[in-house]
């Protein structure tokens, strides 16, 4: 199941991310989003949706929450 299809609120674990770009990578990583870490999907937008990792909260776009599978 991909982020895009979580529901809000509840915690999930990242199993991997599949992308073949090496930056969307790197920057998912910074951003703590790597296999292991737990997500939790905060709200579903248009464009994306808002999660919460580690401390922190972002806005990702649905290309990237298709990448990410948990």
């Amino acid at each position: 199941m991909t982020l895009k299809e979580a529901v809000e609120g509840k915690e999930y674990i990242i199993q991997r991310i599949e992308t073949d770009d090496d930056e969307l990578d790197a920057f998912l990583f910074s951003l703590g989003c790597y296999s292991g870490e737990p997500i939790t999907v905060i709200s579903h937008l248009k464009g994306g949706c808002i999660v919460s990792i580690k401390d922190g909260r972002y806005n990702i776009d649905n290309q990237l929450a298709e990448a990410i599978i948990i």
